[in-house]
């Protein structure tokens, strides 16, 4: 019997299947005897901020230096665009589009802000540095970030925190980035240029770059990802959603190890003792 046309319509039409950018399958990482990643898995979309978290020691450090080629695991896989990906060395990872943005920015602070932006890449012309066409990218590449930058001739050390973001991240999107790790982008920033790195990091997301963002700061963490993965004594205790849980259960996951779902009313009544 031949199916009403009506019913035909009404069949819905298969979801767009979903790639990650990036994919950690089964981590191990050991330095001798100690095991500071077991088995970790954890994954990122486009336009999506996982934030890592855990305490000092968790592991979280030692997962992003693997993924940035920094430690190559010692078991495990990564896969990039739904592809097998071999990242034995920062070079590997950055020709994959990983990029990582150190707490310290690793900036240059007796250089303005092209210089940054192209040091070791820089642009030449007839064998000399062709230095207007390196500040005419960087005011487009940083201008997509904070369209009020203005301070492109000024060394970075006379920068402010935020500016001093815009630069680092803006040397990574220069060049193609488009997995970024971000280590304690806000730490020892007040709250004027924490709001500037917030606006950075919503920018980049409409852009559809997936990053990664290790906090210690829960506020950071809630105001800006879309998911939460928390790591306890090398391992992921649970990955959620970020508008499933209160900033209670994520507390009671870094301090007790233990999933939202496994928490008694005591332990949440005692992260507050």
């Amino acid at each position: 019997m031949a199916m009403p046309q009506a019913a035909m319509d009404a069949t819905p039409a298969p979801a767009p299947s979903r790639t990650p950018l990036v994919e950690m399958r089964g981590i191990d990482v050991a330095f001798g005897g100690v095991k500071a990643v077991q088995g970790v898995s954890v994954d990122l979309y486009p336009g999506e901020v996982v934030g890592l978290v855990g305490g000092n020691g968790a592991g979280k450090s030692t997962l992003m230096r693997t993924l940035s080629g920094a430690r190559p695991p010692d078991h495990g896989e990564i896969w990039v665009d739904g592809k097998p990906a071999t990242i034995a060395n920062p070079r590997d990872a950055k020709a994959y589009g990983i990029e990582t943005i150190y707490q310290t920015l690793a900036l240059a602070d007796n250089l303005d802000a092209p210089a940054n932006v192209f040091l070791g890449r820089e642009i030449t012309s007839r064998g000399q540095l062709d230095d207007d066409a390196m500040e005419d990218a960087t005011r487009k590449v940083i201008g997509r970030l904070n369209p009020n930058f203005k301070n492109f001739t000024s060394p970075v050390m006379r920068l402010s925190g935020g500016q001093r973001q815009a630069v680092a991240i803006g040397r990574a999107i220069q060049f193609n980035a488009r997995i970024l790790i971000m280590d304690e982008p806000t730490a020892a920033l007040g709250p004027a240029e924490t709001a500037q790195v917030r606006d950075l990091i919503r920018q980049l997301k409409k852009e559809g770059l997936g990053i990664f963002l290790v906090s210690h700061d829960i506020h950071d963490v809630f105001d800006l990802s879309e998911r939460i993965s928390v790591m306890y004594h090398g391992r992921i205790v649970d990955t959620v959603n970020k508008d499933d849980v209160t900033t209670d259960e994520v507390l009671g996951m870094i301090i007790l190890g233990k999933p939202p779902t496994k928490l008694t009313e005591e332990e949440k009544a005692a992260l507050h003792a």
